[in-house]
């Protein structure tokens, strides 16, 4: 899959374009449903198959809240990467690109740039300035350019219609088993491991303390998996500020069990598997450790490790 990033670094397309167009943002259910049409369509039709994403998200730019995203921009293409798309435009965000209007969206970007024929959105898609522009507008525009759409309906699981949203709002509060549901993988974040304040090595459980680029870091203590290069290690995490010893900034500490090697400088990505419970503030720290090893215990039985 060939990632551009920018107009600036498109080639010349000699070839037609089916595109799919979206944040994609943790590529949930309803956005698989859309790369597989697209990945689909494109066999059918012989068409060129692309995703159209951005970053920074819209929001970042337009909202009035700064929306966290559930991956990082490398994390999202590594799934789309997936479903045999064979290119993907990242258009980087700005004020002026959202001041192009639905028309020139549609004539100067998709038709003239991208030479698409098929464009592929979700229900909900907005496009052009001031968010003027919706599936009604788009297929007005594409019968003048010749331009077939496609506008696949949400995806529901139960109850619930699948969104980004509702996922951000569940990875938030710590709800890592629904998040987990609705991507069918585990939620993970990446980061380099760093020195910490070594409490868990004074506890006697020492625990690799990373750095991240991603925006969500659920809080909590969970069961979790740690990859190491090719290697996946089972492990109990814990985010958050460590109240029993009164401290301001979040801490993100996996410790990884029957494991012992240094880490410091490595990257490592931990699997979010299951929530155990929130952080508590003990009264001292031997009763800290005393629950530190009752949560190992319960995530080694839950591994089915002696």
């Amino acid at each position: 899959m060939k990632i551009i990033n920018g107009f600036e670094n498109l080639p010349s397309i000699s070839k037609n374009t089916i595109t799919a167009i979206g944040n994609f943002d943790g590529v949930h259910l309803g956005h698989k449903k859309i790369l597989k049409f697209l990945s689909k369509k494109a066999d059918e039709l012989g068409l060129f198959s692309m995703v159209l994403t951005f970053s920074p998200h819209p929001e970042k730019i337009l909202g009035e809240t700064r929306v966290k995203m559930i991956q990082t921009l490398d994390q999202r293409l590594e799934e789309i990467k997936k479903f045999g798309i064979q290119a993907v435009l990242v258009i980087s965000f700005d004020k002026k690109f959202s001041n192009f209007s639905g028309q020139e969206f549609i004539q100067k970007i998709l038709v003239n740039l991208l030479r698409a024929k098929v464009l592929i959105v979700g229900k909900n898609f907005r496009f052009g300035k001031n968010r003027e522009g919706d599936t009604f507008l788009l297929r007005r525009l594409a019968s003048r350019f010749n331009l077939q759409v496609f506008s696949l309906p949400s995806v529901s699981k139960g109850e619930m219609i699948v969104s980004s949203s509702l996922i951000r709002k569940f990875l938030q509060e710590g709800e890592i088993e629904k998040h987990n549901v609705l991507l069918r993988r585990t939620y993970v974040i990446e980061g380099e491991v760093i020195k910490g304040k070594s409490r868990g090595k004074i506890l006697g459980f020492p625990t690799a303390n990373i750095q991240t680029r991603n925006e969500i870091v659920p809080p909590g203590v969970f069961i979790t998996n740690v990859t190491i290069g090719l290697k996946k290690i089972p492990s109990l995490t814990n985010i958050g500020h460590c109240p029993t010893f009164g401290q301001q900034e979040t801490n993100i500490e996996s410790y990884i069990i029957n494991f012992s090697k240094n880490l410091y400088g490595k990257k490592i990505r931990i699997h979010f598997i299951k929530k155990l419970r929130e952080e508590i503030k003990f009264d001292t720290s031997e009763k800290l450790s005393q629950q530190i090893k009752k949560d190992i215990d319960t995530a080694k039985d839950y591994f089915n490790i002696a």
